[in-house]
């Protein structure tokens, strides 16, 4: 079984992307984005460093519904 589409590659930022056809749609979606969320949803609001931790995160893995 081929997981070719799955696989994480390097963009030019440094970031890996990772393609997750069906689950994220034509925006490119952060790490640090997808934290956010996932604890503003249990009810924790962002502070500073939340912020500082979403940006390094969306440095590191973004996620893409589209092929490059």
């Amino acid at each position: 079984m081929s997981m070719a589409g799955s696989t994480p590659s390097r963009r030019e930022e440094g970031a890996f992307r990772v393609r997750l056809p069906g689950f994220v749609n034509d925006e490119d979606l952060g790490l640090g984005d997808v934290v956010t969320r996932f604890t503003t949803a249990l009810g924790i609001k962002p502070c500073g460093g939340c912020k500082q931790r979403a940006r390094a995160l969306n440095g590191l893995v973004v996620f893409s519904g589209r092929r490059q």
